[in-house]
């Protein structure tokens, strides 16, 4: 593979309320970076904004990255391109019918409306069983006939999701191949070819989940390649998916549905990378942007991957992801007493247009970014996007009617319960990836990015007795960083769905070896250049009778149903403190990762060596009045030092309260903790002086 030799590299990606991109460049240590607002109605702006923002030569460009949220979006806000399905006699309200769950766990009703509706649902004559026998054989006269029926409908793209396809996917591929002939476009989906996995339903979402993204995606890309190329550009562009690994934009719209929580996975990535780079290889990241709050879990430098992810009630997504949880809390997040004289904030957000009040677009209602300036914590003359002059004395006056006089408190009390409630909810998502799951917050450090990550990270990291927060060089811009370091990588899943007592082993390492060699044939496609190739192995396993999985890693593939039984004990022990001998194991998937990894890159040029001072006192911007919540110094308003973070010394030491100030982000360092840098620029927070 000789496609990435020479030249610098660009990361870009697309979030709620910001583009962000960076470049690098290994043979000059060059780096160029960008934030610019996001133009959601065509993501395609934004990059080239950024492009040109950042002063990036395209034709001397080797390789642009993109994280987008395309897809993300698309199925979340309902805006899908018209699919139909064609399924199983019997079977097209499987969609529908779901796991019977409701949306609300404690409501009698709820609303939910499946991706494709029951008119483009249609059913033919076939039948398999759960072995793969044929039991009915496909009647292909009534299949031609339900293509041109959705056809004459305005269908762009197609669902093919038969009975047991994944036992046996022969009338599912016989039926691509007749209607391919006829139906207009490339977007045809085959439930087996995305998902080889045994639940109906879930492969059935996951399937329209694409097809109904992949006009929509196709297009994007086609329109950004065109762009880049206008430009000058001739390299590759690759594209993020969410499972942290990246595809080439040719391609990546046939699997559509793997690029969902793409711009998240790419910011975990960068985690993962930094962390490994720095020796803090199990790390909990906390990404607070504008509009909401990512957080997932690492553990020995690999994030944590799962094909059971959930994108909202009813919508299962079994492609693996990187296992992001999401809350409506970032810094455009809107603060609210509600008619019970609760205060509320989020997930409803202020977005880029018109933004927080102190964005000076016309923001009338308080926010999070708000709050943050109100307590001295933000710079009111360094703020990103603002467009004309907002004073502190307006954003008071509206905190103290819009919340304070309802709460009995005054401006400077609301705005500290604003960032109480809203590190309240954050530290919840953190325990959904860490203590729900039988992790101890204790073990791991805070990996804290975004654009408004730094700002929260040290009172969460105590509220959660996290004993360090690792701060990245440029946390505003590591969603696209994590572009630029990510490896290739696809995850294949199979479903074996045999008890440990009657399984083949040579079965399992059979599955192993073809979802291995499909891997390896994938990345050899790519014409990017990789430094070694690992694989990752494991399987979902459960006791007989029960519904859930665990995932149960594998040291090799070549392993043993008593080992299998061993280890699957041993993982169900750690995760549940239960112990089940009498009953016995089933192994449901196989799973496979194939990761081409690419070359190093020095991070340490992320910040410019000949911009730091000989001396902390040097590096020390101004001073302001700061308010910090109770702790062991005392709460209140505090004398703070603030600095300039590109001034900073090698190997400053920074006791608080202080804070420092970047172009990307603020991080805020609070009474009695501990700060200190490393050789790529990190930042480590010692939570209390804490060892």
């Amino acid at each position: 593979m000789t496609g990435e030799t020479s030249g610098a590299v660009v990361g870009v990606d697309v979030g709620g309320t910001f583009t962000d991109l960076v470049e690098l460049d290994p043979s000059t240590g060059r780096v160029r970076l960008a934030k610019v607002a996001s133009t959601l109605d065509n993501q395609a702006h934004g990059v080239l904004n950024a492009l040109r923002e950042a002063g990036c030569d395209l034709p001397k460009l080797r390789l642009i990255v993109h994280g987008t949220t395309t897809t993300t979006n698309a199925v979340l806000e309902r805006k899908l391109s018209k699919t139909g399905l064609i399924t199983t006699q019997g079977f097209r309200d499987v969609l529908e019918l779901g796991r019977r769950t409701r949306p609300q766990a404690y409501g009698m009703k709820g609303n939910f409306t499946p991706l494709i509706p029951r008119n483009l649902r249609l059913e033919v004559t076939e039948r398999m069983d759960a072995s793969g026998a044929v039991l009915i054989p496909l009647d292909e006269d009534t299949l031609i006939a339900a293509g041109h029926q959705l056809i004459a409908e305005g269908c762009e793209s197609l669902v093919i999701h038969f009975l047991h396809a994944y036992a046996n996917p022969a009338h599912e591929q016989r039926a691509a191949e007749i209607l391919r002939a006829i139906w207009p476009s490339d977007h045809i989906t085959m439930g087996h070819a995305l998902l080889s996995e045994s639940r109906e339903f879930e492969r059935g979402v996951t399937a329209a989940v694409n097809a109904s993204v992949q006009p929509l995606l196709d297009r994007y890309i086609r329109r950004l390649t065109e762009h880049l190329a206008e430009g000058g550009y001739q390299g590759e562009v690759l594209v993020m998916n969410g499972n942290g690994g990246m595809v080439s934009a040719a391609r990546v719209a046939q699997e559509a549905a793997k690029t969902v929580m793409s711009g998240p996975a790419s910011g975990v990535m960068a985690a993962a990378y930094t962390g490994r780079r720095s020796g803090h290889e199990n790390l909990i990241t906390y990404d607070m942007g504008g509009t909401s709050t990512d957080v997932a879990l690492i553990r020995s430098a690999e994030p944590t991957v799962s094909n059971e992810i959930e994108l909202e009630y009813a919508m299962p997504i079994h492609v693996p992801m990187v296992d992001v949880r999401t809350v409506g809390a970032g810094g455009g997040s809107i603060a609210r007493v509600t008619p019970a004289g609760l205060l509320e904030v989020g997930p409803q957000s202020a977005g880029a247009t018109p933004g927080p009040i102190c964005y000076g677009r016309g923001g009338e209602r308080p926010t999070i970014s708000d709050a943050n300036l109100l307590l001295g914590r933000l710079d009111p003359a360094g703020l990103n996007a603002v467009e004309g002059g907002i004073s502190l004395d307006h954003v008071r006056d509206i905190f103290a009617r819009e919340l304070g006089t309802p709460l009995g408190l005054e401006a400077t009390g609301a705005a500290a319960a604003v960032i109480r409630v809203a590190n309240t909810k954050m530290a919840g998502a953190i325990r959904m990836v860490s203590v729900s799951l039988g992790a101890d917050p204790r073990d791991f450090a805070l990996f804290a990015f975004g654009g408004a990550g730094p700002l929260h990270a040290t009172a969460l990291a105590r509220e959660l007795s996290i004993p360090r927060v690792l701060v990245p060089a440029r946390p505003g811009i590591t969603n696209a960083l994590g572009c630029v370091v990510a490896d290739l990588r696809h995850d294949f899943v199979t479903t074996l769905n045999t008890p440990l007592h009657r399984l083949d082993p040579a079965d399992l390492h059979r599955v192993f070896a073809d979802q291995t060699t499909e891997g390896e044939a994938l990345i050899a496609r790519e014409n990017i250049e990789i430094r070694t190739i690992r694989r990752l192995y494991s399987v979902d396993m459960q006791f007989q009778g029960q519904t859930h999985l665990l995932r149960v890693p594998l040291d090799r593939p070549d392993v043993d149903a008593e080992t299998l039984q061993q280890l699957f004990e041993a993982a169900y022990f750690k995760r549940f403190h239960v112990a089940l001998d009498d009953i016995r194991a089933n192994l449901v998937n196989a799973n496979c990762s194939v990761i081409g990894a690419r070359a190093e890159l020095d991070l340490s040029a992320l910040i410019d060596p000949a911009q730091r001072k000989q001396t902390l006192e040097e590096a020390v911007m101004t001073r302001r009045p700061v308010w910090f919540a109770e702790g062991d110094v005392g709460g209140g308003w505090h004398d703070t030092p603030v600095y300039w973070r590109d001034h900073l010394p090698q190997g400053f030491a920074i006791t608080g309260p202080a804070i420092v100030q970047q172009m990307d982000t603020t991080l805020l360092i609070e009474p009695g903790d501990h700060a200190s840098g490393d050789a790529d620029g990190n930042i480590i927070v010692q939570i209390g002086g804490a060892a």
